[in-house]
């Protein structure tokens, strides 16, 4: 008895239990900090503010989890988040399709580009780091073509209420978020899919032999992170009543900031979403309380910089820490 109760507990504070108490204790210092910088930080009128803008890296940082555990990226997220709002404004303005459909379109479109990347990856086997990075440059002067470098209004009640409009009080957009997270930490987790995606990103060659199908896997995967990006540009579009090409500049870095922030391994195989999660409100809370400081926006710069380059660290130090207690067993 006495032998076997300190093995569970060392159990219990191995893996994702350690990365997310130390993000919580991250969490409150920063909003301690803030707090006796500030005094408008601890507002209702900041906190309504702060959950409004949680939506965008939050939904896109869903996608991000499901890569970077199967063992790939995609730096291609932002350019599909302008995409999306780009194509729902030509197909409602240009091709006089009703709003609803225009946005459905506009999604679709997006989802095939994933497809279009899970296919160069698992059928030409190009580097997903190498394949994201053509189609970023690729979907963003698309959206630039298709617009004409114009931004065009979107300001329909329907259509702003997913970015700007509220349910039970809390912000439709903040509401839809956390379903997604619920529905997607539940696949990770409790389906034969999330079971196989950490399997992938482990070892590909190993989930091969065990009889995984690991192309359909990655392929389901991308199409999935280009759709949850362009539902984060549509709510772009949303809440700024337009859309603009130039929309989401930067969103592919603050999403992988946010996910391996949270505990989600650049190496594959490893992460959660709900590590994710504390990941995303970390960082709108450092960008939040820093513009209220009115720190300037090149020193914001240089701070999100500094958490990437934390974050990356303690990947490495989390996979050295691994292959040590590896080779310990």
């Amino acid at each position: 008895m006495t032998a076997t109760a300190p093995q569970k507990k060392r159990s219990w504070l191995k893996g994702d239990s350690i990365t997310t108490l130390s993000l919580l204790l991250s969490f409150f210092v920063l909003c301690i900090f803030f707090a006796t910088q500030t005094e408008f930080f601890l507002t209702s009128a900041n906190a309504a503010n702060l959950a409004r803008t949680l939506a965008v890296v939050g939904i896109c940082s869903i996608g991000m989890t499901l890569v970077l555990i199967s063992g790939g990226v995609d730096i291609s997220v932002g350019s599909v988040a302008a995409l999306s709002g780009v194509l729902a404004s030509l197909f409602w303005l240009e091709f006089s399709l009703p709003l609803g459909l225009s946005t459905f379109l506009a999604l679709l479109c997006c989802t095939l580009v994933g497809l279009l990347n899970g296919l160069i990856i698992t059928v030409i086997k190009i580097n997903p780091l190498i394949t994201t990075l053509a189609t970023f440059s690729i979907v963003r002067g698309l959206a630039f073509v298709i617009s004409e470098g114009q931004t065009n209004q979107l300001n329909n009640a329907a259509f702003t209420y997913i970015g700007r409009g509220s349910l039970v009080g809390l912000p439709f957009s903040l509401i839809l978020m956390l379903v997604l997270y619920l529905g997607f930490a539940f696949v990770l987790r409790s389906s034969a899919f999330g079971r196989n995606l950490y399997a992938i990103g482990g070892s590909p060659e190993k989930a091969r032999l065990a009889g995984i199908n690991v192309s359909r896997h990655l392929l389901i995967t991308y199409t999935l992170c280009a759709f949850l990006a362009g539902l984060s540009g549509i709510i772009i579009a949303a809440q700024l009543a337009s859309s603009a090409p130039r929309a989401a500049t930067g969103l592919e870095f603050t999403v992988i900031t946010a996910v391996v922030l949270g505990g989600t391994s650049l190496a594959g195989g490893k992460g959660s979403l709900l590590g994710t999660l504390v990941g995303v409100i970390i960082l709108r809370v450092l960008d939040n309380g820093l513009v209220l400081m009115e720190v300037s926006s090149f020193y914001q710069d240089v701070a999100r910089g500094l958490v990437l380059l934390l974050a990356v660290s303690f990947d490495q130090i989390r996979l050295g820490l691994s292959r040590l207690r590896r080779g310990s067993t």
